[in-house]
């Protein structure tokens, strides 16, 4: 799964939100052993957050819409992806 749209905007939502520090105290290995239990709802929040195109605000109003433990997957997902970006980058 892959956001296609801003992530930085995500981040930021889900940060207003307040689910970025609980999601840094998680066992991201037995979380991420349990995603698959939420399949549709994640997959119902990446397409949403990938195809978003209002500002920061309405896209923490839609945010807020979701349950918190699919909150917290989304946050695991764009942390995955920005990783995998910088991850990407070769520095000279």
């Amino acid at each position: 799964m892959y956001i296609q749209g801003d992530l930085q905007k995500v981040f930021d939502a889900l940060f207003h939100l307040g689910v970025i520090d609980p999601v840094l105290k998680l066992d991201w290995v037995k979380e991420q052993k349990q995603m698959h239990r939420h399949y549709e709802q994640i997959s119902s929040i990446v397409k949403m957050a990938s195809d978003f195109e209002g500002d920061a605000k309405a896209l923490t109003k839609e945010l807020k819409k979701y349950d918190e433990k699919i909150l917290g997957y989304l946050a695991m997902e764009v942390a995955r992806e920005f990783s995998n970006f910088h991850g990407r980058k070769k520095v000279h």
